[in-house]
């Protein structure tokens, strides 16, 4: 699938960037360095750098993740050419995973703003891939709750078919949190949301007992995949014609 810049502009993206052990620590440093540069790039409207966690809570020093929001494509690509910021992504990490996506539905705010005001939501992909991305603020005192419930969730989103890669991401462990997961279809990943007995109870607790103080779901479009993720292009069918 080949798609044009005027196509999908503004573009979101995403990149996950792993470490080996003897380089992990100098990419932690991303967490703290980046963010001055970040603030100062051009057509750059929302950025969250990010910590890695798998789903059954062990946290991953050697991933680290970097959600952004643009203005265009031709930002973004000025971007990955110019700012330091990718350049030590690329220089230091061993495996580098970047996709581009377009918001298809979403509902919920990402510290206290939508970081997808001003998107049109686009046509949903017939048929897919999708990415679906939550996030939420636990409240202190549901953390406990969250955490009792969590692994049932995980385990069975992780014994999904159409599942093809997941992974927990957060800006402050247990306090933070979230999930990026990469779907072959839609009705699989509905199947999963709305479904899933196990899944659906999570959701009325999570509603009756207030766990979030804020949350955001969305489901996106990618449009664009380039690099790989556990040594595979997670989205091989679609172009990265965009991204280079």
């Amino acid at each position: 699938m080949t798609t044009g810049a005027s196509e999908y502009e503004p573009v979101v993206a995403f990149t996950l960037a792993y470490y080996a052990k003897r380089a992990s620590i100098s990419g932690m440093a991303h967490l703290g360095l980046d963010r001055w540069p970040l603030t100062r790039t051009p057509g750059l409207r929302f950025w969250r750098l990010l910590g890695v966690a798998w789903l059954d809570r062990r946290t991953d020093l050697q991933r680290y993740g970097l959600f952004t929001v643009w203005d265009s494509l031709n930002a973004l690509q000025q971007f990955y050419a110019r700012s330091p910021v990718m350049r030590r992504i690329h220089q230091r990490a061993d495996e580098v995973w970047t996709v581009h996506m377009q918001p298809v539905h979403w509902h919920g705010a990402w510290g206290g703003c939508d970081p997808f005001a001003g998107m049109a939501p686009i046509a949903p992909p017939d048929p897919g891939p999708w990415v679906s991305l939550t996030r939420a603020a636990i409240r202190p005192t549901r953390l406990r709750a969250f955490m009792g419930a969590f692994p049932a969730v995980a385990e069975h989103l992780l014994q999904q078919p159409e599942l093809i890669k997941s992974v927990g991401i957060g800006e402050v462990p247990l306090r933070y949190l979230g999930t990026i997961s990469l779907w072959n279809s839609l009705p699989a990943m509905r199947a999963f949301a709305y479904g899933s007995a196990t899944h659906i109870e999570a959701i009325r607790r999570t509603r009756q007992e207030q766990w979030y103080s804020e949350e955001l779901f969305a489901r996106l479009r990618p449009v664009a995949s380039v690099g790989t993720w556990d040594g595979v292009n997670p989205f091989p069918e679609i172009s990265p014609a965009c991204i280079i």
